[in-house]
């Protein structure tokens, strides 16, 4: 496994070039890109950003909506497939999006049935280009208190729904804490293949706070408090063989605040500490 800049997920904001010589300077060994930038720029000039720097492309996020009307679903597939071609270009084989663990109007059979054809059709359009397609479970109760109908939130729930959709593509994104707030165990990890992650993520959870009351967009920095534990949840994934992208999304005021250069200095100081402690 290898060490990944997203700027977005730590509240920086830089196109592909800013971004790969961020990584470059702070540690990563890759950038989580922005995929409809890496089109614009076409494939080729993309590779020559990340090559210059000495870097290479990790992943992307999901460029579509899929719980628009069907007509438009239909439209945003089609430009799906068309994304595909610079994203296999640039030897892009990861891409990600969040499940919602609620509904308000649909109960858990009819949002599980809908989202299976939905999240299966775009799994298909991946597949075809060699793209795998990882969902992330929300763990925190407080995203499902007030709503109607839960969802699927925990990792064996959501490794189910994956083996359900049926088109070999599809795994998780693994979340230290939505593992964390979902009640997850190390022997949890353990059980996990490198087949079955698609990207991890990795963030530390505040003191003092119950696992009922923690909030999801209250995080730390990995290692910051100590409350995940995640020099111990990294070597359970190393151990599982995971060859894939590990990126820090704290959801950090702190980290917010401050300018794109120390913001990234942090993070990657952060995330080699527990690389680090975790014996990689």
């Amino acid at each position: 496994m290898f060490k990944s800049l997203s700027p977005g997920a730590i509240g920086v904001k830089a196109d592909l070039a800013a971004a790969a010589d961020l990584a470059a300077r702070n540690g990563f060994e890759a950038v989580h890109v922005n995929l409809r930038e890496v089109a614009e720029l076409g494939a080729a000039r993309a590779q020559e950003i990340l090559a210059r720097a000495g870097v290479r492309a990790a992943g992307f996020g999901l460029p579509i909506q899929y719980r628009q009307e069907a007509a438009e679903f239909d439209a945003a597939l089609a430009e799906l497939r068309e994304l595909c071609g610079p994203a296999q270009a640039l030897g892009l084989t990861r891409t990600t999006t969040w499940v919602p663990s609620w509904h308000d109007t649909l109960d858990f059979a009819a949002n599980y049935a809908f989202l299976a054809d939905r999240f299966g059709r775009i799994a298909t359009v991946l597949r075809d280009h060699g793209i795998r397609f990882g969902l992330e479970f929300l763990g925190p109760k407080t995203l499902r208190d007030g709503h109607k109908y839960e969802f699927i939130h925990t990792m064996d729930g959501m490794l189910a729904f994956c083996a359900d959709i049926g088109t070999g593509n599809v795994g998780l994104l693994l979340d230290a804490f939505h593992w964390y707030t979902a009640g997850g165990t190390m022997a949890d990890l353990a059980r996990l293949t490198d087949a079955e992650i698609v990207d991890v993520h990795v963030n530390d959870a505040p003191a003092g706070v119950s696992l009922d009351k923690q909030l999801d967009g209250v995080r730390g920095l990995p290692g910051e408090t100590g409350v995940i534990g995640v020099p111990a949840f990294l070597a359970a994934v190393a151990r599982i063989g995971y060859t894939g992208p590990v990126m820090v999304e704290p959801f950090s005021q702190r980290v917010r605040e401050l300018s794109p250069e120390e913001a990234v200095r942090v993070t990657g100081e952060a995330l080699n500490q527990v690389w680090r402690e975790a014996g990689l």
